[in-house]
């Protein structure tokens, strides 16, 4: 391996719009057999104006009653609910970030996709929902710890595994005390991760999160909301979970500096980028905590295309301990 592995790289795909081959929801949805998954399922079912079936995606409720539709059908989850107003994430796309952190691991290994309870990963910002880890468990056997400053999602979190015995054991939710921190607090003295990842929140202020919000309605209702009629986005979500100060530059800046604390204890460090414009300052960031190994792996999200970045701090002769004595079954 080359002394120093520092320059960007990029996964790029031939068809941008494609899921990762790995992703069970390649296929338009089969509502009747999601509704067999979940029978409230049907109570949202009704033909869309090309006359196939479908539900609202408008309709808040909809979108989640589908979600636990997919988690139960594809992902063997039991009992999955969060409270209202909580974000209630697109299931196809989370599935495609894990996949692709799969292959980032890979890269890494010799080719060969590590699996199983040796490998444990870290979801910054899990919220409510816990979808990541219950996808990265049940597609490949990985360890989880969610962390989240919300302690209503980190005891939503915990109700989702303990209701699922398939979850128990191989997930834990812990609380972040200080807003300020996304590691500290949360990183046990000498724990390790082959992965962190993280969907940062998006906007720079609760003002522009209106702002994008009143967008979306228009897209989906055709109209602008009154005072009276607030948006109500299908996918939810709390402020924590949409907006901080700096915006999604500056959460993964500050993701990136307080990484290096644990620079030898996490093989990568990953984050979603979801505006392409917040790279340059991000490669800037990483270049200044002295990152060895930069990937950018780009990927489908919904109707668009995003991205996370991965970032690595370990020495050659680390890489090689840490693929024969992590990875190798």
């Amino acid at each position: 391996m080359a002394a120093l592995k520092n320059k960007q790289s990029k996964g790029r795909r031939t068809n941008k719009l494609e899921l990762h081959p790995r992703n069970p929801h390649q296929a338009r949805y089969d509502f009747a057999l999601l509704a067999d998954s979940c029978p409230e399922l049907s109570h949202y079912i009704k033909p869309n104006q090309y006359g196939n079936e479908s539900v609202d995606f408008a309709n808040p409720d909809a979108v989640k009653t589908l979600n636990r539709a997919l988690l139960s059908h594809f992902y063997g989850v039991a009992f999955w609910d969060i409270p209202a107003g909580y974000l209630c994430p697109p299931i196809p796309g989370r599935a495609d970030y894990i996949h692709y952190l799969a292959d980032l691991l890979a890269s890494s290994n010799h080719g060969v996709i590590p699996r199983g309870k040796s490998v444990r990963a870290l979801d910054v910002g899990v919220g409510a929902n816990c979808v990541y880890p219950i996808i990265g468990h049940q597609e490949y056997g990985w360890q989880f710890v969610g962390s989240d400053v919300n302690p209503i999602a980190v005891a939503t979190c915990e109700t989702i595994i303990k209701s699922n015995a398939c979850l128990k054991g191989a997930i834990s939710a812990r609380l972040q005390h200080n807003a300020a921190k996304l590691f500290d607090g949360i990183w046990k003295e000498k724990e390790r991760f082959d992965v962190v990842l993280c969907n940062p929140p998006f906007h720079t202020s609760e003002a522009a999160m209106q702002s994008e919000s009143n967008r979306k309605w228009r897209g989906v209702k055709g109209k602008v909301a009154t005072n009276n009629q607030k948006p109500v986005l299908n996918f939810g979500g709390t402020a924590p979970e949409l907006w901080c100060e700096g915006g999604e530059a500056g959460f993964v800046s500050r993701m990136i500096k307080e990484s290096t604390h644990y620079a030898d204890r996490c093989f990568w460090f990953t984050s979603l980028v979801a505006r392409q414009g917040n790279l340059d300052a991000i490669y800037r960031a990483l270049k200044e905590a002295g990152a060895r190994q930069v990937k950018t792996i780009e990927m489908a999200q919904g109707q668009k295309i995003s991205r996370f970045v991965a970032w690595s701090f370990l020495q050659d002769d680390q890489i090689d301990y840490w693929q024969d004595n992590h990875w190798q079954a």
